[in-house]
């Protein structure tokens, strides 16, 4: 099933904080819920969660009990505010809040009841779109990759980072698919575990061959020459090609370019923010500490009591550690701040 969908007039989703020992699908009514669930990482994934952003507010249209037009344009913007604040990094979430509110201020709709058919259908769209996009891209990304290649992965891209299929994962699964015997060495991704939990459920539902390692070791096996190329996501690219995408990327990068290992960011163009020059400028979300603090190990917890932390969620990769940008598009390759407004356009 998709990570995402409308189902029994609410917003469905896959409950990715069970995985990989329960599998739930829980059906959200409200869109506080939907946006609670965005904060929560019921649903994570820049993809999914524009998805998610997208059916929240076709819910919060069904929710109001405006009678006209305009009064439900009022309500429709502050949920929009309400799923904005969600989750401030991934930039796909306030395009498709953006998407459907263009959609609801179409003065030929006529009625109220008008804007709600139309909202769900925009956001069925958004999510239709999303799948179809996802295997343009993972097929562009498998003619990066060869035969026999093991792959370095952090975080999770998959099917449950998107509606389906997935952006950086999507590339290992369209390599499999051609027949590509590919091997992927996959971060455990602190501090949530995103890799360990995720990542490693997918590969292992798709029979695809794969190994958990710490965070820590993906320089091990790169210096030693056991890594033909690292695949990640991103959350928001910057028009210089900054990309920010989960915490430890950027030290992924870093020493992908000492070790020679070509370094790979998969994302679709909705996740290229043109207004935005360069990386610094994309908001960081810090997250909760016990997030950190939490962590235990046999049983007990790791920090000594009365420990602070510091979580951040991301980091900016800055553009001259990546190799290529891959996208729905095609592959864009350096200088990205000349090659990403091509790609957005679709004239690469």
């Amino acid at each position: 099933m998709r990570t995402v969908d409308w189902h029994d007039h609410g917003v469905r989703m896959i409950d990715q904080r069970l995985l990989p020992n329960r599998f739930e699908t829980p059906v959200y009514h409200d869109y506080r819920e939907v946006t609670r669930a965005i904060t929560d990482m019921v649903v994570r994934g820049a993809p999914a969660i524009g998805a998610a952003a997208a059916f929240g507010l076709a819910l919060a249209g069904f929710q109001s009990k405006a009678a006209d037009r305009m009064q439900l344009l009022r309500d429709l913007e502050e949920a929009a505010v309400t799923l904005r604040q969600a989750r401030p990094t991934a930039v796909n979430l306030s395009w498709a809040l953006d998407r459907l509110m263009r959609v609801a201020v179409n003065e030929e709709l006529d009625t109220a009841d008008d804007v709600r058919e139309a909202l769900l259908k925009e956001a069925q769209k958004l999510a239709d779109e999303d799948v179809e996009l996802n295997r343009r891209m993972g097929y562009h990304g498998a003619a990066l990759v060869e035969d026999g290649d093991t792959i370095l992965h952090h975080c999770n891209t998959g099917a449950l980072a998107a509606v389906d299929f997935g952006t950086a994962l999507g590339v290992v699964f369209a390599a499999h698919e051609q027949g590509k015997r590919v091997h992927v060495l996959v971060d455990e991704t602190r501090p949530r575990l995103q890799g360990a939990r995720l990542t490693a459920w997918e590969l292992k539902q798709r029979g695809i061959s794969f190994d958990i390692i710490a965070d820590n070791a993906a320089g091990h096996f790169m210096r030693t020459g056991q890594v033909n190329l690292c695949l990640v996501g991103a959350d928001r690219v910057a028009a210089n090609g900054d990309v920010a995408n989960k915490i430890g990327t950027y030290k992924l990068a870093v020493v992908a370019r000492e070790n020679g290992v070509p370094f790979y960011s998969v994302v679709p163009t909705s996740t290229v923010d043109l207004a935005l020059a360069h990386g610094d400028l994309i908001p960081i979300e810090e997250r909760d500490p016990q997030e950190v603090l939490g962590l235990q190990f046999e049983g007990e917890g790791v920090a000594p009591e009365g420990s602070t932390a510091r979580n951040p969620a991301f980091d900016v990769t800055p553009h001259r550690y990546l190799t290529a940008i891959v996208t729905e598009n095609g592959v864009v390759r350096p200088p990205f701040v000349k090659n990403l407004p091509r790609a957005v356009r679709g004239d690469l």
